[in-house]
């Protein structure tokens, strides 16, 4: 592992490799633009679970599985699992990991979650602590609203710029050798906060956030935008990514032929997710899906994800706090 002090970009020595990825989605997500990139679509939101939060932590529990299935692997060859959800206290994810055995670490960078997995588990391996490790996040849209917003019985009317929490999770198996892209190098973010207090407009909060980290990105690694094929960010959607392009074209950077946000590709118009897509599965089931299946392809080559985190909680919103953002980059590559 390769770090400069007072830098915030990692340059593996021995880059981490992807060998596999899984992933479920919710009904509405699976009748989305990416149907053909999902494993499994459920039928409802329940699946057959008596609450929601029992269907999301059940969620977890298969893409974790089988991801280590289509590893070739077994849970037992897996050294830590690192996993987490937007619940108070990881409730999802601690009930789901229950079942799997192995060490555990519990991760939490709201929507950022899985690239902060991601970067964590690189560095175990990279530095020698670990040879298999299994990341996974979930999120599920009536959980979150029942916890962040309104009881989803209430049906009260969402403002245009906010987001549609992803039902879904997705899981990866990254390993000390195999066969899949690697992670080369990724970015730990710092918390940003502009003074957004509203907690529908996410995309908004936490595009400085994203911004901050990709240009921290580009400055320590010294890449261009266009060293990459294509650059994700989490979960920003129609909004949160227009404000990252301004961003970057005050700087004199232009975005807009390498740059994507996840959220935006999920749902369809007329789905009537209003800005797009927001949740710990929303970066998790395009890059476990759709981006990975890509790099399998060779149609991409060089990515960077760029996960993306709103820090607010219930009762910080309740005393007017203002919302703190994270961003964690890791660049993957064949």
């Amino acid at each position: 592992m390769n770090k400069k002090r007072g830098k915030q970009s990692i340059v593996f020595t021995s880059p981490p490799i992807i060998t596999s990825a899984a992933n479920v989605v919710g009904p509405m997500e699976g009748d989305g633009i990416l149907t053909e990139f999902y494993d499994r679509i459920l039928k409802d939101n329940l699946d057959n679970n008596s609450s929601w939060e029992k269907c999301e932590s059940s969620m977890m529990e298969w893409a974790l599985k089988t991801a280590i299935s289509k590893d070739n692997s077994s849970s037992d060859d897996v050294d830590y699992v690192l996993a987490g959800d937007l619940l108070n206290q990881l409730m999802s994810t601690h009930f789901a990991i229950r079942n799997i055995g192995r060490p555990f670490l519990g991760m939490y960078g709201a929507c950022s979650t899985l690239a902060q997995s991601m970067l964590v588990g690189s560095m175990l391996i990279d530095g020698g602590f670990a040879n298999k490790i299994a990341v996974a996040v979930s999120s599920h849209h009536d959980t979150a609203e029942r916890q962040y917003r309104f009881p989803t019985e209430l049906g009260v009317q969402r403002p245009l710029v906010s987001q549609w929490t992803v039902t879904g999770s997705g899981a990866l198996v990254i390993s000390g050798n195999g066969d899949g892209p690697r992670i080369t190098a990724a970015t730990v973010g710092k918390i940003v906060d502009m003074g957004i207090k509203d907690p529908n407009a996410m995309g908004p909060a936490m595009a400085p956030a994203a911004a901050d980290t990709l240009w921290c990105h580009f400055n320590d690694t010294g890449r261009q935008p266009t060293y990459y094929d294509m650059i994700y960010t989490g979960d920003l959607g129609s909004v949160g990514k227009a404000l990252v392009i301004e961003l970057f074209k005050e700087k004199g950077v232009d975005l807009t032929s390498v740059y994507e946000d996840c959220g935006c590709m999920i749902f369809r118009k007329e789905q009537d997710a209003h800005a797009g897509a927001s949740g710990c599965a929303s970066s998790a089931v395009v890059f476990s899906g759709y981006i990975y299946r890509m790099l399998k392809r060779q149609k991409l080559r060089k990515v960077l994800l760029v996960g993306t985190g709103s820090l607010h909680s219930t009762t910080s919103y309740q005393q007017k706090e203002s919302i703190p953002c994270i961003a964690h980059a890791v660049a993957v590559e064949l």
